[in-house]
């Protein structure tokens, strides 16, 4: 019913701590990576861990591109994107299919999560604290289905994080789910894209997976150039007129230097 697809890049120090994650679950998923950059050391790992590569056959399109290349690499009905930095509590699969039996209606199903900053756990900071504000509503599961609720909690900035989104691919009407010429917002770009379908955005409060924080993440790297802060500019004025924009704009900024 699951697959995790390892989306690896060159060669991370991480990848293999990804890997083992993923691999190590109370509900045994399918895994599988998927990579742009093929490489001995992605190969290494696939050969130790006896999985399969997928190679994508067009590279160099865009983050967005490879993400949905990603996606498509899963075959089963509920696909799981993890990010070759991040790591993957024991029962996150588990909570994610028993929430999505519940509701097979869903688009998205996805968890809270922790930081991971200097291999010490951070549960809380003024980043993840903004982000469970935002995402309140959803945790009465009646609310998730209405296209009001589930474009409220991504309207005020990206409250849903990408690794730990789980996709339920047959109630997904697009295989360009994340394409778009972003560098970073790619997934806020995909968020309110799937806002507009049918399904509920079904939020499993708790936090059951790690997002590594790192000074050669391409999130901090993007927020150090400040392409951010023009995307995030783009996608706020799909909720908000342009003056708004502007206004949100300029207090969301501050909230980038919790990732540095």
């Amino acid at each position: 019913m699951h697959t995790y697809v390892v989306l690896a890049y060159k060669e991370s120090e991480y990848l293999e701590k990804c890997i083992k994650s993923v691999c190590n679950q109370k509900y045994k998923s399918k895994v599988v990576i998927a990579t742009s950059t093929p490489n001995d050391y992605i190969y290494d790992l696939a050969n130790k861990y006896n999985l399969e590569v997928i190679t994508n056959p067009q590279p160099g399109k865009g983050i967005g591109y490879d993400f949905d290349f990603a996606l498509a690499c899963g075959k089963t009905k509920l696909v799981t994107i993890a990010h070759q930095d991040d790591i993957y509590d024991y029962d996150y699969s588990y909570n994610v299919i028993k929430a999505y039996k519940k509701h097979p209606n869903s688009t998205i199903i996805f968890s809270d999560y922790y930081e991971i900053r200097n291999e010490n756990k951070v549960t809380s900071n003024t980043n993840l604290k903004i982000k469970r504000i935002l995402l309140f509503p959803l945790r009465c599961k009646a609310l998730s289905q209405f296209k009001f609720w589930k474009r409220f909690v991504i309207r005020f900035g990206n409250a849903i994080s990408c690794p730990a989104v789980t996709f339920s691919k047959e109630n997904i009407s697009t295989s360009d789910v994340f394409k778009c010429d972003f560098v970073c917002d790619v997934d806020w770009f995909a968020w309110e894209k799937l806002s507009l379908l049918k399904g509920n955005f079904l939020f499993v409060n708790k936090k059951l997976m790690g997002h590594r924080v790192h000074e050669e993440s391409t999130t901090t790297e993007i927020i150090n150039e400040h392409v951010r802060t023009k995307e995030d500019f783009v996608m706020f004025q799909k909720f908000w007129p342009k003056w708004i924009s502007k206004l949100i704009n300029k207090f969301y900024v501050k909230a980038e230097e919790s990732n540095g």
